[in-house]
């Protein structure tokens, strides 16, 4: 049984009932359905905690296990939830959100600095993007001045599917070389920033991002490193 993704359908739901279906070898805890986004695509997993019956267990992140299922690992060696127990998950939403402010500003930095990503991090605090980029740019400032006013115009930021024939016909769509996004399940996930004339970028991602840039608040760039002949790493930072 695959888990439910409850993230998915609203990265704004906090805290949510769930059964545990089981443990993994390892002593995570599988649940029927899920809050916590699993480690992947550069974002980190979830934190938060269980409660139960009789119980209360803090969640250190969420990963990805075999079978499509995701598995939540306890923060300390204590006795598991026991198979069937309903349970209420409680996320970390401050972590979370900051989260999704820096992974949707990172896909605003794609858009000012339009070279091919070939990695990137997302974090509580800042984010990183690295670009093959020759050369680096001349002006930090005025990147973080169009990188703000991007935010500033508060666009919309919603989600297509599509299916994996369109991607393979759309190679475009992909900006990083590092990570393609999953294939396989027969449709993809688009994240549209915009709409209309209005839109500034569409490409396939699995993470968790706000409804409108507006939300992000002002970010800054840091100083550009260097990371390669090409590779160049370009860090933002909220401001607040």
């Amino acid at each position: 049984m695959t888990t439910e993704l409850l993230f998915r359908d609203d990265p704004y739901l906090a805290e949510a009932p769930g059964r545990v279906l089981g443990h993994t070898p390892e002593g995570g805890i599988l649940l029927d359905r899920t809050l916590f986004y699993p480690t992947g695509g550069g974002q980190p997993g979830d934190s938060g905690h269980l409660v139960w019956p009789g119980g209360r267990m803090t969640i250190a992140t969420a990963v990805k296990v075999e079978g499509g299922r995701i598995a939540l690992v306890p923060a300390e060696p204590l006795a598991l939830p026991p198979p069937g127990a309903e349970v209420v998950q409680h996320l970390d939403w401050t972590r979370r959100h900051r989260h999704m402010r820096v992974h949707t500003a990172l896909h605003l930095l794609s858009v000012v600095i339009p070279l091919p990503v070939t990695g990137g991090q997302i974090g509580a605090e800042r984010g990183r993007l690295d670009f093959d980029m020759p050369e680096p740019p001349a002006d930090i400032a005025a990147l973080s001045d169009r990188l703000n006013r991007l935010i500033e115009r508060d666009l919309p930021v919603t989600e297509d599917w599509i299916s994996d024939a369109e991607l393979a016909a759309n190679p475009g769509l992909v900006k990083t070389m590092s990570v393609m996004p999953p294939t396989g399940q027969g449709r993809v996930r688009l994240i549209r920033i915009g709409s209309g004339a209005s839109q500034i970028d569409l490409q396939p991602c699995g993470g968790t991002h706000v409804a409108r840039t507006g939300e992000i608040g002002q970010v800054e760039i840091g100083k550009i490193e260097k990371k390669g002949r090409q590779n160049r790493r370009v860090v933002i930072s909220l401001v607040e």
